[in-house]
């Protein structure tokens, strides 16, 4: 799609001035005349949907799964960078052939390309002389091509790609001085020391290749490549470790190496450039740079991709009178379709998680960032591409054997397992194929990798928690700096309910029984007396103070309590039981939508928010359609349809938070056809709100399964009634049986709510627990009211535990808590206390403590640490006692000289206000880098 105006069969133009990146985007709308062309599914994807904002998608050239993912780099850094594109730059640095999709970590960005005219300086680490500028308004993408004219050499690249190679075409203009860069250096993220190794030869004229070695989060990185011109280059010069090399120098190995092919050309030339990768070696890419793109055919090669595309997009087929929606459809439907991605040679070798390489009977994948992608986007592929989900699975498999069957994948990078998240969520995925019927792998050493996962706690860095978990049902609130708790140990239960599950029906009838009673561990962190699963210690008392807003990384995962509450998927009815019944159930569930959306904490994952609830990050994204569990499916639709108004569109802003592997985009592809799988193994989808007017599901054996929405629009979003097959439906949910058999499934829509269908218990969604389950009871609830604290007042902030004579932090209701595992604390600052508590911290953009003391004079001593920001001028921040500013623009790192040093800031005749307290308040400085203030600890004494 192109940034201007749509194709010339459209009416309609894309649009779009924005107003303010980070704001509002206005577009214009109108629908498109009776008789136009229906653009096809390709033509209506827009890859810049994602790029503004936190989106971090990125707009390049790629096919289904593909090992490369040809896009620009921009020089955008820090967390909005992670993609290696942001719509918010105007410069392009060049084009490389590796791309995360939507994570919050920045990597990849392997052989990196661009043309240039004129002087280059391959001196300069960064490059500048050849990066430049562009306006988006000559910037062109959509399924497996992009397009931009680069201002500076006024040259215009164009890309598409295979599965395994990259096809470049730059058209210049008449120059003796044309250029094509090749940087070995450039990466996404990180920094120059991560670069190991790096190797180049000149084949011949036309002929290069190499490979860099990358030490990424997840390990080294091995990218082999293998790249040809169309044209023989005049001259070939390398630059290693920043210092030119001779002319006619035709091999180099350094750390850091960058090369430029010289070029004359004729105006409007085109000289193009194919590049192949492998992990496996230089040959591994050279196999498939020739298999994949063996002639100079652009055109061709970009139709083949486009081909593709259709073809995969094609098999949800949806139609609407709204061109937007299309294109948001579409453009959601292409992202949840470029992950997990090939890592296998086209002769099928692949580099192992033991790092050697082997030969596999299917395709082996690898970023599998499965904590976003086993609610929805792994359960699409299940359904619409289980061929590729077989593959999937067996490479999940076979990453368990390779690995020392240490654990299925958790989140791998180019091989590599990175342990980013938690759970071990390849059991959802793995048990969701299998139980669906999907081929390509090997049932029974599938669940052997998954039952060996979650049993072992060693060789994992969750180990001590997992052993807390498998030891008492439950992790312990902060123990042993382990983080976490609640989240870990929610997930971990989901996890052990699909276990059981393919137990089950493998016969394995003694482990069924064992994952089935772990899975009901959910019950042993929930505390009847605040209705949430909460912080809970190893002598079963519960953690202090409680608030569901607060983000306490000792106990939730990117949330808070409010988002992680829900995560019971395989026992709703269960969690509907224990909240107090539907009636309680709808009334939090309402209070969590209608809350304030004040979350006490400042992270950026945490966005599209409504109330409580989180759109923007992955926690919540079955919650909307929780609704039909207790009876009111119209609550579902009311909810659903909010989501997807306020936080999809089809412009670059049009996501509500990262896109997440997919995993965002494919709660749209879902929720827009009417349906999405709560529990992603169940068998299951809840029945919310169609956006679309029908969408035609063609099945892999042959069926078609179509929804269609009557009456449908903005306004009528309510099921009247339903039929399927032309029978009457008054279920809120649909089976996988009813959709792989084919068939019509007709909601008659209507503007007002028709409370009695999908109403009765019999109609609603069902627990996955066995019928006649025996639950444990639950703990005993906590005990009410405020700790009265009598003085001298030592308090460690961040803790819930006693450190020294400092007690724990027992009436905090604002800010979240933090926590650091560092051994070394520098204690040697006069007046500091005991090392432990400056390991610990309480923070917030703003808040404050109130002390009750009896009337006098009082010494406040607080203490200070930064532990986290490691740069100075990081974090400003004010502290206010009793309304009177005592710290102004405070630097912790600046005081301190340095991190994790103690800083004590102590001040005299202090006397309690009006009210009789002793009020300290803590707040980030205006244009503070990080927008959370801290403190670790507070004394007070009488003077």
């Amino acid at each position: 799609m192109k940034n201007t105006n749509f194709t010339s069969s459209r009416t309609l133009a894309f649009g779009a001035a924005f107003l303010c990146l980070g704001s509002s985007i206005v577009m214009a709308q109108t629908a498109v005349p009776a008789g136009s062309k229906i653009p096809s599914p390709a033509e209506s994807v827009n890859t810049f949907l994602g790029t503004a904002e936190h989106g971090h998608t990125f707009p390049g050239a790629a096919v289904p799964f593909g090992m490369v993912q040809l896009s620009p780099d921009t020089p955008q850094g820090g967390w909005d960078g992670a993609s290696g594109y942001h719509y918010s730059q105007n410069t392009i640095r060049g084009f490389s052939h590796t791309h995360f999709l939507g994570t919050g970590i920045s990597g990849l960005g392997d052989i990196l390309v661009m043309p240039a005219v004129g002087n280059v300086d391959l001196n300069s680490r960064e490059g500048r002389s050849y990066w430049s500028p562009f306006s988006h308004s000559n910037e062109t993408g959509n399924a497996g091509y992009y397009s931009v004219f680069l201002d500076k050499p006024r040259v215009k690249a164009e890309l598409t790609a295979t599965k395994r190679a990259g096809f470049h075409k730059y058209t210049f203009p008449q120059t003796d001085s044309g250029h094509i860069v090749l940087d070995l250096v450039s990466r996404v993220g990180g920094s120059p020391q991560d670069l190991r190794d790096a190797e180049l030869k000149v084949e011949n004229s036309t002929t290069i290749s190499g490979y860099r070695v990358v030490g990424d989060w997840g390990g080294n990185r091995n990218v082999y490549f293998v790249l040809q011109f169309s044209k023989p280059f005049d001259s070939f010069d390398i630059n290693t470790d920043g210092n030119a090399q001779p002319a006619g120098t035709t091999a180099a190995k350094a750390r850091l190496i960058k090369a430029i092919a010289n070029f004359k050309t004729t105006a409007n030339e085109a000289v193009m450039v194919k590049v192949g990768i492998s992990s496996t070696g230089v040959e591994g890419a050279r196999k498939n740079l020739t298999a994949e793109i063996p002639a100079w055919d652009f055109d061709g090669a970009h139709a083949a991709a486009k081909k593709v595309w259709n073809d995969t997009l094609g098999s949800i087929a949806i139609e609407t009178p709204d061109p937007k929606i299309r294109r948001t459809y579409y453009s959601n439907m292409y992202f949840s379709l470029l992950t997990p991605t090939l890592f296998n040679d086209v002769d099928r070798t692949y580099t192992g998680a033991d790092r050697k390489n082997h030969v596999g009977t299917n395709d082996y994948y690898t970023l599998f960032s499965l904590w976003d992608t086993f609610r929805a986007q792994m359960p699409l592929l299940n359904l619409i591409e289980p061929q590729k989900s077989g593959a999937m699975v067996d490479s999940i498999t076979k990453h368990y054997e390779q690995y020392g069957r240490k654990s299925t994948p958790v989140w791998t990078n180019w091989g590599n397992e990175a342990w980013v998240m938690i759970g071990y969520h390849s059991a959802p995925v793995v048990v969701d194929a299998y139980l669906k019927g999907v081929g390509g792998f090997d049932p029974e050493a599938a669940y052997q990798a998954l039952k060996g996962t979650a049993l072992s706690d060693t060789g994992r860095p969750d180990s001590a928690a997992f052993s807390e978990y498998l030891k008492n049902g439950y992790i312990f609130s902060s123990t042993n700096g382990q983080k976490q708790s609640i989240s870990r140990t929610l997930e971990y239960a989901y996890d052990d309910w699909c276990i059981a599950k393919m137990a089950e029906k493998l016969g394995h009838k003694e482990d069924a029984a064992m994952f089935y009673k772990r899975a009901a561990n959910y019950r042993n962190v929930f505390d009847t007396t605040v209705g949430f699963h909460r912080g809970r210690k190893a002598d079963g008392s519960w953690r202090k103070p409680f608030n569901p807003k607060q983000l306490v990384w000792a106990d939730y995962t990117e949330a808070n309590a409010w988002q992680y509450n829900w995560t019971v998927m395989q026992d709703v009815p269960g969690l509907i039981n224990i909240t107090g019944g539907d009636k309680a159930f709808i009334d939090k569930l309402e209070t969590m939508f209608n809350e304030k959306d004040d979350v006490m904490a400042d992270i950026p994952d945490i966005t599209g928010l409504i109330g409580q609830y989180a759109h923007g990050n992955e926690p919540v994204h079955h919650v909307a359609y929780l609704y039909n569990y207790a009876g009111a499916p119209y609550k579902t639709a009311e909810r659903v349809r909010e989501v997807m108004r306020k936080f999809y569109d089809d412009t670059p802003a049009g996501q509500p938070g990262n896109n997440d592997a997919g995993q965002t985009s494919a709660w749209y592809v879902f929720s827009a056809i009417g349906f999405y799988p709560v529990n992603s193994s169940g068998g299951t989808y809840e029945i919310g709100s169609p956006l679309v007017n029908r969408a035609v599901l063609s099945l892999p054996n042959g069926k078609k399964f179509t929804v269609v929405a009557q009456n449908n629009s903005a306004t009528n979003m309510y099921v009247q009634s339903a039929r399927l097959n032309g029978k009457a439906y008054g279920k809120s949910f649909l089976t996988y049986a009813d959709i792989v058999k084919g068939g019509q499934f007709v909601l008659t829509m209507g503007a007002k709510p028709n409370l009695k269908w999908g109403q009765a218990k019999a109609d609603r969604p069902g627990s996955g627990m066995p019928k006649g389950f025996q639950y444990q009871p639950l703990p005993a609830p906590s005990t009410t009211g405020l700790v009265k604290l009598n003085l001298p007042i030592k308090v460690a902030t961040g803790s819930d535990d006693p450190i020294g004579d400092f007690v724990a932090d027992p009436n905090m209701t604002e800010g979240s808590v933090n926590g650091s595992n560092t051994a070394n604390i520098d204690v040697s600052a006069p007046g500091a206390g005991p090392a432990g508590i400056y390991k610990t911290e309480r923070y917030a953009k703003d808040f404050s403590y109130s002390y009750p003391v009896p009337a006098g004079k009082y010494e406040v001593k607080l203490h200070f640490s930064e532990i986290f920001d490691e740069e100075p001028g990081s974090r400003i921040q004010n502290v206010d006692i009793n309304g009177e500013r005592v710290l102004a623009n405070f630097e912790i790192f600046a005081a301190a000289g340095g991190i994790n040093k103690a800083v004590v800031r102590t001040f005299k005749d202090i006397t309690p206000d009006a009210k009789g307290n002793i009020v300290i308040r803590i707040s980030a400085a205006q244009g503070s880098p990080d927008s959370n203030a801290k403190i670790n600890g507070i004394e007070i004494t009488a003077q």
